[in-house]
C-alpha cells in the first residue's frame, strides 16, 4: 500500500522537524546563487535566520519573472559541472522558465513519482504506455523515470500516432497509460474506427491524465470510455514537473508531498495568508533540491488545502483539484502561452494593424485558438490573394513561436473592441476547464 511507509504516514509534528531542517539547509543552498545571494544581501536577511518555518516569511516570493531574469545560470546554487539535465518550463518565450538538476535531484524526483504511482495501485507488473512529448518538457521523463524505479515494464510511446498507440496496447498488454484529457477522449473515436472496445479488447485498468486542465466530468467519461481508473496529478516545471502532488486511490484530492515541499496559500491580492481550507494562490519551496533550490514560489494556480485525514492513512495533505490562474496564461494542448509573445510577433510583421484579439474555443474534443488581427487599410483593397499572403505570413510566424497552429482572421482597422487591461485580448469560450 505504502511506497515508503514511514514518510508517507509520518506524524505532523515530525513532518514539521523534518520540513524545518531541510529548509534550514535549503536556504543555506539558495544564499550560494546569485539571484539569492544579492536578494538577501539587499534586504538584510542572514541565511542562518531561519529558526522555524514562519521564518520562511521574512524571505519575498520568487516569481516566474524572477527566474526569468536570471535566465540562463542565475539561480543555480551549485558548480555548473554538478549539473546533469535540464528542463524549460512549457511555456515558448524566448527566455522560457529553465530548471536545472543535479543527479541527487533526478534520484529524489524520480522516487517521488515511483511514490506517487505505487500509491494509486501501480506494481511491477504493469505495462506502462508513456503517451506524453519526450524532451525539454517534463511530463514524458518524469513519469518514465518513476515507472522504471518502480520495476514496470515502460514503453516509452510518446507523440505516436492514436492508431499506432492502439495497437501497441494490444501487442504489449498495456495496463497503465500516461496521457493528456483530449487525447484520452479522441481516442475513443479511433477504437471504434479500428473496430476495438478498450473495455474488452485490451488489459487497460489506470491512466494518469496530465498536461491539460480538465473537469471532473472529463475524468469520468474517460473513466466510463476506457473501462480504468483515471488519476489526476499536479506539478509544474519550477518545482521538477509531476510528481508535487497527486491522488491516492480514493480520488478525494492530491497528497502534496511535504517532505519535498513547504506549501503556502496566500490571498493574490494581499500576498497575506489565507486561513486553511480557504481558497488562494498555491506558494511552493523545495526543501530537497540541491542543483536550483526556488523560495516561495507564486505557482499563479488557485486551490485550497484540504486538511481532513484521507481514508487512505497518509497525513500528507491533500490540495483540491486546481480552480483556475491569477495571471494571463493560457494553457492550450498543454502549451502555455501568453499573450504578450503574440503581440511581440504580430509587431514584426509588416501590414499589421495596431490590435488584436485571442478566441479559446473547445471544437469536440480540442482546443482551438483563433486570433482576430486588425490590418491596414490598404489591405482590404479587393485584392484577396495579398490578404491571403498576409494572412499566411501571421499563421506561420505564430505557430513557429507558440508550436501551435492558429486560426487567423484578418479584419479591418478599429474594428475589434479596445483592450482594458492584461486579460481584455483574452476571450475564453471553453466550458469546464478546471471543474
Amino acid at each position: 500500500m505504502y511506497w515508503e511507509k514511514e514518510i508517507e504516514t509520518i506524524p505532523h509534528d515530525k513532518l514539521k522537524v523534518l520540513q524545518l531542517e531541510r529548509l534550514k539547509k535549503t536556504v543555506r543552498s539558495a544564499s550560494t546563487s546569485d539571484f539569492y545571494g544579492k536578494l538577501f544581501k539587499n534586504i538584510g536577511f542572514k541565511p542562518d535566520g531561519i529558526s522555524s518555518l514562519k521564518d520562511i516569511e521574512n524571505i519575498p516570493f520568487t516569481t516566474c519573472d524572477d527566474l526569468r531574469d536570471c535566465w540562463p545560470y542565475g539561480l543555480i546554487a551549485v558548480s555548473r559541472d554538478e549539473l546533469i539535465r535540464m528542463h524549460f518550463s512549457s511555456e515558448t518565450t524566448e527566455r522560457a522558465l529553465v530548471i536545472f538538476h543535479t543527479a541527487a535531484d533526478v534520484n529524489a524526483w524520480t522516487n517521488l513519482m515511483a511514490r506517487s504511482m505505487y500509491m494509486t495501485g501501480m506494481r511491477k507488473s504493469d505495462v506502462f504506455q508513456n503517451m506524453m512529448t519526450y524532451g525539454l518538457f517534463t511530463g514524458g521523463l518524469g513519469f518514465h523515470y518513476g515507472a522504471e524505479r518502480l520495476g514496470a515494464l515502460v514503453i516509452p510511446a510518446g507523440s505516436e500516432n492514436s492508431r499506432r498507440q492502439i495497437q501497441l496496447m494490444k501487442n504489449f498488454g498495456t495496463t497503465v497509460l500516461h496521457i493528456s484529457p483530449s487525447h484520452a477522449l479522441h481516442l475513443s473515436g479511433v477504437f471504434k474506427e479500428v473496430d476495438m472496445d478498450p473495455r474488452k479488447d485490451t488489459e487497460l485498468k489506470t491512466a494518469f491524465l496530465g498536461s491539460e486542465p480538465h473537469s471532473e466530468e472529463t475524468r469520468k467519461q474517460i473513466e466510463e470510455i476506457l473501462g480504468i481508473k483515471a488519476f489526476n496529478s499536479y506539478g509544474l516545471s519550477e518545482m521538477n514537473g509531476p510528481g508535487v502532488s497527486f491522488e491516492c486511490q480514493f480520488q478525494q484530492g492530491m497528497h502534496i508531498w511535504e517532505d519535498n515541499y513547504l506549501v503556502e496559500v496566500i490571498d493574490p491580492e494581499t500576498l497575506e495568508p489565507v486561513p486553511e481550507g480557504t481558497m488562494g494562490e498555491l506558494v511552493l519551496t523545495t526543501l530537497v533540491r540541491q542543483g536550483m533550490p526556488i523560495l516561495r514560489y507564486r505557482t499563479r494556480d488557485l486551490t485550497r488545502m484540504i486538511t481532513e485525514p484521507c481514508e487512505c492513512g497518509r497525513t500528507h495533505r491533500r490540495i483540491e483539484r486546481i480552480k483556475g490562474r491569477t495571471d494571463d496564461t493560457m494553457i492550450i494542448k498543454g502549451i502555455n502561452i501568453f499573450p504578450i509573445q503574440i503581440e511581440k510577433k504580430l509587431n514584426n510583421i509588416p501590414g499589421v494593424g495596431n490590435n488584436f484579439l485571442i478566441i479559446l474555443e473547445r471544437e469536440g474534443l480540442n482546443d482551438d485558438i483563433i486570433i482576430k488581427v486588425e490590418v491596414q487599410k490598404e489591405f482590404f483593397t479587393g485584392d484577396l490573394k495579398q490578404l491571403e499572403n498576409l494572412r499566411s505570413r501571421i499563421s506561420d510566424a505564430l505557430k513557429a513561436d507558440i508550436l501551435i497552429t492558429p486560426r487567423v482572421k484578418l479584419v479591418e482597422p478599429n474594428s475589434l473592441p479596445k483592450p482594458e487591461g492584461k486579460t481584455g485580448r483574452v476571450i475564453d469560450n471553453r466550458k469546464n476547464l478546471y471543474g
